[in-house]
């Protein structure tokens, strides 16, 4: 684990947080006060990947519903 103070942590936050992506890191501040900083693990699951409803709507009231918008 690596240690900054809090000065360094300040002039270095580029390489602090790409430190951060492999191994924990300390902040220490003159306080004694510490923090640990470690990056959160990314989900592997796309934003985008919802799952389904499921409703009484078939494609044709889809589509109707879609002419109707376009015609205003």
């Amino acid at each position: 684990m690596k240690v900054f103070t809090y000065s360094e942590a300040r002039q270095n936050l580029a390489q602090l947080l790409s430190l951060a992506q492999t191994e924990e890191v300390e902040i220490r501040r003159r306080d004694g006060s510490v923090f640990v900083l470690r990056a959160k693990p990314q989900s592997p699951v796309s934003p985008f990947d919802v799952r389904g409803v499921r409703t009484k709507a078939t494609t044709a009231d889809v589509v109707e519903a879609i002419r109707h918008s376009r015609e205003r």
